[in-house]
């Protein structure tokens, strides 16, 4: 009997101790990502109160940590690291579009793949809220301005749907980013017409 389980304690003790060392990984990694998620709304709200300086601030120091918590994400551990990526990319991606700068690759930003392909999608509905930010103070030229940009990104974007087995979520994503760009294009449309209208009326009221 004994000799029957002869290798097995020892396995099981190694086994034991490797995953105990994944498991407090998992945990610290959990614990610790949710500063780099909160660092990445706060630049976001920063963004649509054009506190720029704040923004590239909190995005600096969600950086800093994501380089520090990175090294403890092994292969087995690596998805914990997605959703703070996610928001990283949602962040850096805001900042660049305020300020008509490129938005950064994937190797620029440092993230995996699937991070890179979230957080553009999570972008879009950020881009809505600054178009409809700009519509209501009737800055219809930088309202049209992102328009474009979060269409060409949604149009950039829509094929990733079809991999939703392996990109969590990307179908629902998509299916949320459709009905914004939806909705931004009749408001857009709703606001030119509305300003053209009033022209009109001006230069009507002038003659008389």
């Amino acid at each position: 009997m004994n000799m029957t389980l002869k290798n097995v304690k020892p396995s099981l003790n190694k086994i034991s101790k490797s995953l105990s060392e994944v498991q407090d990984a998992r945990e610290f990694l959990l614990k610790n990502t949710r500063e780099i998620i909160i660092l990445c709304s706060k630049s976001i709200i920063s963004v649509h109160t054009e506190d720029m300086k704040s923004a590239k601030n909190n995005l600096k120091q969600a950086d800093m940590l994501l380089k520090k918590y990175k090294k403890k994400a092994t292969s087995d551990l690596r998805r914990y690291m997605i959703m703070p990526e996610q928001e990283f990319v949602e962040a850096a991606s805001l900042i660049a579009i305020v300020e008509k700068n490129e938005i950064p690759s994937e190797k620029e930003l440092d993230v995996m793949p699937e991070s890179y392909v979230l957080g553009l999608m999570d972008c879009v509905g950020e881009l809505k809220r600054m178009i409809f930010d700009k519509i209501r103070i009737g800055d219809i030229d930088n309202a049209s301005r992102i328009f474009e940009i979060m269409e060409n990104l949604y149009l950039y974007l829509y094929p990733f749907s079809m991999y939703d087995k392996v990109l969590k979520e990307a179908r629902r994503k998509i299916d949320v980013d459709r009905i914004l760009v939806d909705d931004v294009r009749g408001a857009i449309t709703e606001e030119k017409r509305r300003s053209e209208l009033i022209k009109a009326l001006n230069k009507l009221q002038n003659r008389i």
